[in-house]
């Protein structure tokens, strides 16, 4: 490892891939803006904030510092070395081949499992529309839309995902502005009610116990899943050295902005005690507020938001499986690119497993679903720890002088990703406690065990697989 890294610094090992370099500025941008919202905030913070009350506000800063050293971790691996399938690649480069193949069959898991669950979601949204039409219906036309979307072009990609969060950052900046109007003025059919005070006048900031908030932080963490996607955007961007610690560095903004910002002036103008689980607080709030089409404007949005997070699913599972087929962890298919420099064959997989939630939509009740989203979160939680102990491991290759030095370093140098790494440990501890949410644990159990047989059958087919690069 010590006499390739120079070479495995180079910028240019990512453009020799034979991604097109499609993804400019502007869309990078969008895309994490992007993957700051998404349907973790919109819905799951209805349920969160039942459980929670205000707290859940505190909450969310608390994960959102967390990402953030996450965050910078993986910028300061990137700009050392950019590479599409970013966390397999760093995985595999610092602590070893088998590390690197179950990362990125982890997240290709994450991504799949996510998938099927925004088309169900996107299904339902719709129903508020059309109830007459059958759900699987919708969630197929959205698929096969989404999968020739991802098939024509990165650049294509890359603009539908654009919009998507133009949508998602408009909206929610539009739900604050008329928020704070409320509190300001005291206009709407809520402005009686709506105070600063509501924050701490019924039962306090923290009314169920610090402990029933820490145990929201589970579905917290779901709602930063995908700002990492940015990593995995690297081998196409058109500048990755100028857009991506960019847009890593706006990211305190937007969690500011989007996440604490926006539910600070919802439950200021509706008490917290009027949510409930399975209700997006969005569209209660607009309720509250007496605006006639804010219900159906909330819709859309999250309608958006699922078809985003499934638009990027797609995008991101077939990189992932073409980094495993490079790797010889995959089959040698996965590795082509089509005409259009995209990963085709393994799009059109992923998007055959994601086809499971299609019929899934006959007999998935609401439980299934939540362990749905728990499994995605429990494989985003393995993805992050690998990207923060591989930067502690590069961190210390630096200070002993094997590693070229990023132009792009973390603050603290290694701290903040064993604080982070100590944060996502004790979220794991809570998914076990709870008797819901640890179904996941079993599941990543089961994918564990079968990960650990591929790996066994691929050492014994090809020996070098298991040689440390």
């Amino acid at each position: 490892m010590t006499s390739q890294a120079p070479e495995a610094s180079e910028a240019p090992a990512a453009a020799e891939e034979g991604y097109e370099r499609g993804l400019g500025s502007r869309q990078v941008q969008m895309i994490a803006i992007g993957g700051a919202i998404g349907v973790g905030l919109f819905l799951g913070a209805g349920a969160n904030i039942a459980k929670a009350g205000p707290s859940l506000i505190f909450m969310y800063a608390l994960a959102g510092v967390i990402v953030f050293f996450i965050m910078r971790a993986l910028g300061e691996l990137l700009l050392y070395r950019p590479v599409s399938g970013s966390f397999a690649e760093y995985s595999r480069e610092f602590l070893g081949p088998f590390f690197g193949y179950f990362t990125g069959w982890t997240y290709w898991l994450m991504w799949v499992v996510t998938g099927m669950a925004e088309l169900t979601a996107a299904a339902i949204y719709v129903n508020y529309w059309a109830p007459g039409v059958p759900r699987w219906v919708t969630a197929l036309v959205f698929l096969v839309i989404l999968f020739g979307v991802n098939l024509i072009s990165v650049k294509v990609f890359g603009e539908l995902e654009f919009w998507f969060s133009m949508v998602k950052v408009t909206a929610l900046i539009g739900m604050i502005v008329i928020g704070l109007g409320v509190l300001t003025f005291g206009f709407s059919s809520a402005g009686d009610t709506a105070a600063v005070s509501n924050l701490w006048a019924f039962d306090g900031f923290f009314p169920k116990g610090v402990g029933s908030s820490l145990m929201t932080l589970q579905g917290v963490m779901f709602a930063y899943l995908a700002v990492e996607l940015v990593g995995v955007t690297a081998g196409e961007s058109e500048n990755p050295e100028k857009t991506l610690p960019k847009a890593i560095n706006t990211l305190p903004w937007r969690i500011a902005l989007f996440y604490v910002g926006a539910l600070t002036v919802i439950l200021c103008v509706v008490k917290w005690t009027e949510f409930a689980p399975g209700v997006s607080p969005f569209v209660e709030a607009f309720a509250k507020i007496g605006i006639p089409a804010g219900a159906g404007i909330v819709n859309f949005v999250v309608l958006t938001a699922a078809l985003s997070s499934c638009n990027s699913g797609m995008y991101s599972t077939g990189r992932m499986l073409r980094t495993l087929a490079d790797n010889g962890e995959a089959p040698k298919v996965f590795s082509k690119l089509s005409t259009t420099k995209t990963p085709a064959f393994g799009i059109a997989i992923s998007v055959a497993f994601m086809g499971i939630g299609v019929v899934l939509n006959y007999v998935v009740p609401e439980k299934a679903f939540g362990y749905v989203m728990s499994v995605a979160t429990a494989a985003g939680i393995w993805t992050w720890l690998m990207i923060l102990i591989s930067h502690v491991l590069y961190r210390r290759g630096v200070v002993a002088g094997r590693l070229p030095a990023s132009s792009f370093p973390a603050p603290g140098g290694s701290v903040c990703s064993w604080i982070a790494i100590a944060f996502l440990l004790f979220v794991t501890a809570l998914i076990a406690y709870d008797a819901d949410s640890r179904v996941c644990l079993y599941v990543m159990a089961g994918w564990a065990a079968a990960l650990g047989v591929g790996w066994a059958v691929l050492k014994s087919r090809n020996p070098q697989v298991a040689a440390r690069s």
